[in-house]
């Protein structure tokens, strides 16, 4: 285990950089729309998903999903429609 936490700082540097750019983020729905978009990105890439591949490819499934297999579209289930082209 590292002594550090040199990982974790890297991790959340780009939110805290951009916490002041998104004070005034409209509204507190927006505000809430855009920390669960962010949650997506950093979680596809926890996954060691590229995470322009993964949203592009869930937002073209979405709306053909069934409600009962939405849990296959998390970053942690996701498997690309085409394997070969993601």
């Amino acid at each position: 285990m590292p002594i550090d936490n040199n990982w974790v700082e890297n991790q959340i540097r780009p939110w805290a950089l951009g916490r002041s750019n998104w004070l005034f983020a409209g509204s507190l729905r927006s505000g809430q729309r855009a920390a669960a978009v962010m949650t997506l990105i950093q979680s596809a890439k926890l996954n060691r998903h590229d995470p322009y591949a993964y949203l592009k490819d869930v937002l073209t499934r979405l709306p053909t999903q069934k409600n009962n297999a939405i849990d296959e579209l998390l970053p942690h289930n996701w498997k690309p429609a085409i394997p070969n082209k993601v």
